[in-house]
């Protein structure tokens, strides 16, 4: 497929949201092995030392979705 950004602009706003929609679910179904950099690999780690050291200090997802709707 040899699209220009020209003609994927003359798309209407709901068939680009569709042809996203699309890649995203090709990209999905790959089963891709993208690498994970070492500063995401690193947080995650700090992330779950600090619920380790301290489990209490979240908040379930309805609580956090709560808030979310509360802020709308």
């Amino acid at each position: 497929m040899s699209t220009t950004l020209q003609e994927l602009e003359e798309l209407s706003v709901l068939e680009r949201v569709q042809l996203v929609e699309d890649l995203w679910d090709s990209i999905a179904r790959s089963n891709a092995n993208l690498p994970v950099p070492q500063w995401q690999k690193d947080e995650l780690d700090r992330r779950k030392q600090a619920y380790r050291q301290n489990p209490g200090s979240g908040e379930s997802w309805e609580q956090v979705k709560q808030s979310i709707l509360r802020q709308k």
